[in-house]
């Protein structure tokens, strides 16, 4: 989470953890998502020249220099505002799989963003932070969660604005997620979305994503677990992702309450009874994929609620006059 090691020092530490986060929900297609715990930490000093230490998940992609996402970010939003861009030395931990639905882009532009606005002085507000993510990333679904934390719903109100808003939990419903080995690009899970939608489908999502926020606010399982029925994405990206198909047969029963691409795939979360054992299910959902002749990581996990934009207040620049 952002924090400042030393104020006056010139080799000042800045410190960023941003969770990992499951966009759409099922039916909430580009409108809502959740923040579960999984991180991408950095820690940023000034420096002579641009350099990144990186471990964890998929470290040489996080290691490289060359096409850095964090680092373009930065760069692209410092020379947007005509300020100095000044070299970082980025130390990187990361947990997120890249590439598999679970927010990695949306994370790695915030990073970015956020270390703009720290080292180039600019005074945005939140709506700021994430309306320019957004903007970057084309939806600001998955920003607005890794940004807030917990769940999130969101829309774009201008080209570099999101209007942003928590959803309060009644329960922290247990998660498990299921992480394939190969990724699958936004681009290619765009592609196969139709045009065009019936009324019929269109209301049937509206009227799932009402019943989603409803159940996760008043902590109804009962409602949970039907509103996950989404006839806008999923039934078009199920041949890309095999592992949906597989782990909706597995809702409603046996402790899963439902299943849901998270993001547009590969990845598969599930909402999981509380009174389930995490450790047992986990096991239990690996066993049915390789029945079904599939592999996955499973994660077992929880929605995160600590919300960077919180950490961040403390150490937005003041306004420049």
């Amino acid at each position: 989470m952002p924090q400042r090691k030393s104020k006056r020092s010139k080799d000042a530490v800045f410190e960023m953890s941003f969770p990992a986060t499951s966009a759409n929900l099922g039916p909430a297609f580009d409108t809502a998502a959740l923040a579960f715990e999984l991180s991408l930490k950095v820690r940023a000093q000034k420096a002579d020249e641009f350099s990144i230490r990186a471990d964890g998940r998929d470290n040489d992609i996080c290691g490289r220099l060359e096409n850095h996402l964090i680092l373009n970010t930065y760069r692209e939003v410092l020379e947007q505002q005509n300020r100095k861009v000044k070299p970082l030395a980025l130390t990187i931990h990361n947990e997120i799989p890249i590439g598999k639905g679970c927010g990695s882009s949306a994370a790695a532009r915030l990073a970015g963003i956020v270390l703009a606005v720290h080292f180039g002085g600019l005074n945005w507000s939140d709506s700021r932070i994430v309306g320019e993510a957004s903007f970057r990333e084309h939806h600001p679904d998955n920003a607005a969660a890794c940004w807030m934390g917990g769940v999130a719903v969101a829309r774009m109100s201008s080209e570099h604005e999101a209007q942003i808003a928590s959803i309060p939990l009644r329960v922290n419903w247990p998660l498990l997620v299921a992480i394939p080995e190969h990724p699958l690009s936004t681009e290619e899970a765009r592609r196969v979305l139709p045009e065009q939608y019936s009324r019929a489908d269109a209301v049937a999502n509206i009227q799932n994503s009402m019943l989603l926020l409803a159940g996760l606010t008043q902590g109804r399982q009962d409602l949970l677990s039907p509103s996950f029925e989404d006839r806008i994405h999923q039934p078009y990206r199920a041949s890309l992702c095999p592992l949906l198909p597989s782990l909706q047969k597995l809702a409603g029963s046996g402790g899963v309450l439902g299943a849901v691409l998270s993001g547009a795939g590969p990845s598969v979360l599930m909402f999981v009874d509380q009174s389930s054992n995490q450790k047992k299910l986990r096991a239990a959902v690996e066993r049915h994929l390789l029945a079904d002749g599939l592999q996955a990581e499973v994660i077992a996990s929880a929605i995160a609620r600590k919300a960077p934009a919180k950490q961040m207040q403390r150490y937005r620049p003041s306004r420049r006059r």
